[in-house]
C-alpha cells in the first residue's frame, strides 16, 4: 500500500499533468460547444428547450445553494425573485407599456431590483432559522405570486392572471436571437443561440459561486451555517453577512428570471408557484447542498428526469396494458416523488456531497446511533 501510495504521488507531480488537466477542459468545452447540435439532430427541438431550460435551472439552483448551501438559511420562496426579474424584463420590453428597452440595461436592473428584494426578504428574518424561516419564506412567495396575480385593477400593470405576452426577444446588437443567425459558412437556430447565451450566463455566475465559496465571506457563510452563536462570538457580523446571502441568491435569481421572459416571451404568475420553488430546492438539497458540482448536477438532473418520465409513462403502459390507466403527467410525478425519497433514503447527503458535508452528516449518524449498531457508510 505504501509503495502504491508512493507511485500515486509521483504520478500526481508527473510535468504532463497541467497538460491532461487542460485537455480535459478543452475536451469539456468542445462537447458545451457541440451538445446543442448533438441534442437537436438526435432527439429533437423538444430536448433542446429542455436543455436550455436546465442551463436557466442551473442559474436558479446556483443562487438558491448560496442560501441554503453556504449560509444555511432555509428559503422556501427563492422563485419569488425569479419572478421580479421575468417581470421587470416583461414590464420594460414588451408593448405592455410600450417600453422597448435592451438587454444590456434590463438584466442588470433586474438582477438589482431581485438582489433588493432579497434584502427587503431577509432584513425582518435574521433571528428566525429552520422551520420558522421556511414559513416566512413560503409566505413571501406567495405574497409576490398573488400580488403580481391581482395587480391589474385599479391600474393594469401586470395584466393580472392572463399574464403578459408578445415580450421583446434577446437583442444582442442589431441581432434577434429569436431568428436563425446566418454566420455565411452556418445558419443557427434561434434554440441553439439561447443555448450559447444560457451556457455564458451559467458559467459567468459558476465563476461567481466558486469565487464567493472561498472568500472570507464563503467562509463566514460557513461559520453561520455551522453555529451562529459561536460564528458571532469570533466577530462575524452576521447580519450583515446574512444579508449579503440574501442579496446574492436573489441577484442569481434575478438574472434567470430575466433571460427566462425574453426566451419564452410570455410570463405570467403561474410560472412562479409554490411546485417551483420546492423543485428548485429539491435540487439543491439533491445534488449536495454546498458543493457547486453536486448543484449543477441536481439542477440537469432533475430537469431532465420529469420530462424523461413524461415521455416514457404513456408508451410503457401501453404496452404493458394495452392502453393508458393513469394519466402520463400524474404518473411522471408519481415517479419522480418517488426517486426523490429512495435518493433522500440512501443519499441523505446528496448525490453528489462535498466532502466536508459528508463527514458532517457521518458524524451526526455516529452521535445518534446506539453504540453497539455500527453506522453503514454512504
Amino acid at each position: 500500500m505504501k509503495m502504491t501510495a508512493r507511485f500515486l504521488a509521483r504520478l500526481s507531480r508527473h510535468p504532463n499533468d497541467n497538460r491532461v488537466h487542460w485537455l480535459a477542459w478543452a475536451l469539456l468545452g468542445l462537447l458545451l460547444a457541440a451538445l446543442p447540435w448533438l441534442v437537436a439532430s438526435g432527439f429533437g427541438n423538444t430536448w433542446l428547450r429542455i436543455l436550455n431550460f436546465a442551463l436557466l435551472y442551473v442559474m436558479l439552483a446556483l443562487g438558491l445553494n448560496i442560501v441554503v448551501g453556504f449560509a444555511g438559511l432555509l428559503d422556501m420562496g427563492y422563485i419569488a425573485f425569479y419572478a421580479v426579474g421575468a417581470y421587470l424584463w416583461a414590464l420594460l420590453a414588451s408593448p405592455q407599456f410600450g417600453l422597448h428597452w435592451p438587454l444590456w440595461a434590463i438584466l442588470p436592473l433586474g438582477a438589482g431590483l431581485a438582489g433588493l428584494f432579497g434584502v427587503l426578504l431577509g432584513a425582518p428574518t435574521l433571528k428566525l432559522r429552520g422551520d420558522y424561516l421556511a414559513i416566512v419564506t413560503l409566505g413571501f412567495g406567495e405574497i409576490i405570486r398573488i400580488f403580481l396575480n391581482n395587480l391589474n385593477a385599479p391600474v393594469n400593470i401586470t395584466n393580472g392572471p392572463q399574464g403578459i405576452s408578445a415580450i421583446d426577444p434577446v437583442h444582442i446588437g442589431s441581432l434577434s436571437l429569436a431568428r436563425p443567425i446566418d454566420l455565411g459558412f452556418v445558419q443557427v437556430p434561434s434554440l441553439v443561440s439561447y443555448y450559447y447565451l444560457f451556457l455564458i450566463a451559467a458559467l459567468v455566475i459558476i465563476g461567481i459561486a466558486l469565487r464567493l465559496e472561498r472568500s472570507r465571506v464563503g467562509r463566514a457563510w460557513a461559520a453561520i451555517r455551522e453555529d451562529e452563536v459561536a460564528a458571532k462570538a469570533c466577530g462575524i457580523n452576521t447580519r450583515n453577512v446574512k444579508l449579503l446571502a440574501f442579496a446574492m441568491g436573489a441577484t442569481f435569481g434575478g438574472v434567470a428570471g430575466g433571460l427566462f421572459a425574453g426566451f419564452q416571451q410570455f410570463v405570467s404568475p403561474e410560472s412562479f408557484g409554490l411546485l417551483e420553488s420546492v423543485m428548485v430546492l429539491c435540487m439543491v438539497v439533491l445534488g449536495g447542498m454546498g458543493h457547486i458540482p453536486g448543484v449543477i448536477f441536481g439542477a440537469l438532473l432533475l430537469t431532465v428526469l420529469p420530462e424523461f418520465f413524461r415521455h416514457i409513462a404513456g408508451p410503457v403502459q401501453q404496452s404493458l396494458f394495452g392502453t393508458v390507466l393513469i394519466d402520463p403527467e400524474n404518473l411522471r410525478m408519481l415517479l419522480f416523488g418517488l426517486s426523490l425519497v429512495l435518493v433522500m433514503r440512501y443519499r441523505p447527503s446528496g448525490l453528489w456531497p462535498s466532502p466536508q458535508r459528508r463527514r458532517e452528516i457521518e458524524d451526526v449518524q455516529r452521535a445518534d446511533a446506539p453504540a453497539d449498531v455500527p453506522v453503514s457508510p454512504m
